[in-house]
């Protein structure tokens, strides 16, 4: 399966030490099975860094890896309330875990409004999700071990213009 990670720099060699502690599935590395969405990243961390450039790189990854009982993986398909806590959980920095691979939907700024309602209990977990599905929602797989990244095999960057 090919994977897309989205950034201002060509990515060969991915770690998971230089992701923020504060995202989606905590720290890692992270990729998704969308061109386009890899693309919208790119071009906004592009304009958060004020960088001259913005960069998709492309992996090939075994799927197998999925199920391959020599890893641990957690994964969603699709929004359910455990997705919505973990992420929940992961975003304010109280989740530690120790899985090599997570995969599940990926919670962009166009979810974080509800998210954020559900984190404010303003939305019931079952409100929230309704209205998550009402969204197109990209895949996203992120890598927590070196063990988990060495799996990712560079095939190319190709610069957003």
């Amino acid at each position: 399966m090919k994977l897309y990670h989205g950034s201002t720099m060509i990515v060969r060699k991915p770690s998971v030490k230089r992701g923020r502690v504060t995202t989606d599935f905590g720290q890692g590395f992270y990729l998704t099975t969308s061109l386009e969405q890899a693309q919208r990243w790119a071009l906004l961390k592009q304009r958060r860094e004020n960088s001259k450039r913005a960069m998709v790189s492309v992996f090939d990854f075994d799927e197998t890896m999925l199920t391959d009982i020599s890893y641990s993986v957690l994964q969603y398909d699709g929004p359910t309330e455990d997705w919505l806590n973990f992420v929940v959980q992961n975003r304010k920095g109280e989740n530690t875990h120790s899985y090599d691979y997570v995969m599940g939907p990926v919670a962009n700024d166009q979810l974080y409004a509800t998210i954020s309602l559900y984190e404010k209990g303003a939305l019931t977990a079952e409100a929230a999700i309704v209205q998550l599905k009402t969204h197109v929602l990209f895949n996203q797989l992120s890598c927590h071990t070196d063990k988990a990244v060495r799996s990712l095999q560079f095939v190319e960057s190709v610069q957003i213009l």
